[in-house]
């Protein structure tokens, strides 16, 4: 699924980077559809940023990170996770879902922080997904992911920062 086949079909993305924006000191996740030169960058948690990155790093652990917690849990209960979507962008805040299907079959949807959505999704190998609409507010395109954060760092307005919620 790298195209929706409709306007409002989710897009398969992946997490093409993680990075530190140099103003704010956050940790950037920058997620990118594939085969498309649009890149998601979506500000994150000290915390989420470093699950996230033992995670793409493949680095292992002595004892269960909480997202190595949930997956666990999720196994020991025979829960699978669908899919991760990022549904939203509400006041510069990104909201997620993550869709659990049950034994039987059933699909829950479970209200998420993104970060925690994607260090979830990476330790499961569930697929990660953004509403069109989403992408449509806060993509950025551009040919490398150098210049997607150069322009996404030049659109920055010291207000946004304020609006940054752990």
């Amino acid at each position: 699924m790298t195209e929706p086949t409709s306007p409002d079909e989710p897009v398969l993305v992946n997490i093409r980077a993680l990075v530190m924006d140099p103003v704010s000191k956050m940790p950037v996740v920058i997620l990118q559809p594939p085969e498309r030169a649009t890149f998601l960058p979506i500000w994150i948690g000290v915390c989420e940023a470093n699950a996230i990155a033992l995670k793409l790093e493949g680095v292992t652990t002595p004892r269960p990170m909480t997202h190595d917690l949930i997956r666990g849990l999720l196994e020991a209960t025979r829960y699978t996770i669908r899919d991760v979507l990022i549904h939203a962008l509400d006041d510069s805040v990104f909201l997620a879902t993550i869709h659990l299907v049950d034994p039987q079959g059933a699909v829950i949807d479970v209200d998420s922080r993104p970060s925690d959505a994607l260090a979830v999704a990476l330790r499961t190998g569930s697929p990660v997904l953004v509403a069109p609409q989403v992408l449509q507010q806060a993509e950025v395109r551009e040919s490398s992911e150098e210049d997607a954060m150069r322009t996404v760092l030049e659109r920055l307005r010291p207000e946004d920062l304020g609006d940054y919620e752990m």
